[in-house]
């Protein structure tokens, strides 16, 4: 199994920055894509972005492109969203996941196995 414990989440003005972290324990060796989702109230789930542990390469979805990088450290087993220039559609509760998808990076929340237990984010 694979423990998710994120943070970092808070409010901040529209514009602002803030940037979450998602540490993870366990059987971090299975944990070969990991990715940010976030929910706002009343919304279906929504994948922000995704990385691979192996080659580093990433995705996002379009609405935070230019805006959210996301990045992990390896030896640290901690995954970042770093998120500039927010605005307040951007918020909602963030979750961090993790998993063995047959492809990745992805959004496809199905695939991914662990999740943590979310940081709110709102923007005002």
């Amino acid at each position: 199994h694979v423990q998710l414990v994120e943070s970092g989440g808070g409010s901040v003005q529209a514009g602002g920055s803030l940037r979450l972290s998602c540490a993870a324990s366990g059987y971090t060796s299975g944990a070969t894509c990991m990715a940010w989702f976030r929910q706002a109230p009343g919304k279906e789930r929504e994948g922000v972005a995704a990385t691979a542990t192996a080659d580093r390469s990433t995705f996002y979805t379009d609405s935070v492109k230019g805006r959210f990088t996301i990045s992990k450290d390896n030896a640290a087993n901690t995954l970042y969203l770093q998120m500039n220039a927010l605005k307040p559609e951007d918020t909602a509760m963030y979750y961090c996941a993790t998993g063995r998808p047959p492809v990745c990076p992805t959004l496809r929340s199905a695939q991914f196995n662990y999740w943590g237990q979310g940081t709110q984010v709102t923007v005002s």
